[in-house]
């Protein structure tokens, strides 16, 4: 498989996570209240945020591993590529801003 192919499952795998916390925060909004004042959907919600930026790290991780590798491969090859493979190894930290923003927007709209 080669490294397009790869980037493209890994970013799946991130965008899929994401779209799972989030769902899992919002089908617990309504939840009660325990004798603390937390609710249960509270806690979902900030176990959704944690799944969100964890997932994604895992994802953008193994995402880069693959890049990177083809990248170290390729400058030492030919030193031009320089530019390039740093490109192409920041292009997955993207997923991980993305799954800190999910986790952000989750925990202000509980008010955690």
């Amino acid at each position: 498989m080669n490294t397009a192919a790869r980037f493209a499952k890994y970013a799946l795998i991130a965008i899929l996570s994401l779209l799972v916390t989030s769902g899992v925060a919002t089908a617990t909004h309504a939840a009660g209240h325990n004798e603390h004042g937390v609710s249960v959907g509270s806690g979902l919600v900030a176990l959704a945020a944690g799944l969100a930026v964890g997932l994604t790290g895992i994802a953008t991780a193994w995402a880069e591993r693959d890049i990177g590798s083809a990248a170290v491969g390729a400058m030492a090859e030919d030193r031009t590529l320089f530019t390039n493979g740093l490109i192409l190894m920041v292009i997955p930290e993207t997923i991980v801003l993305f799954g800190f923003v999910i986790a952000f927007l989750l925990m202000g709209n509980m008010g955690l």
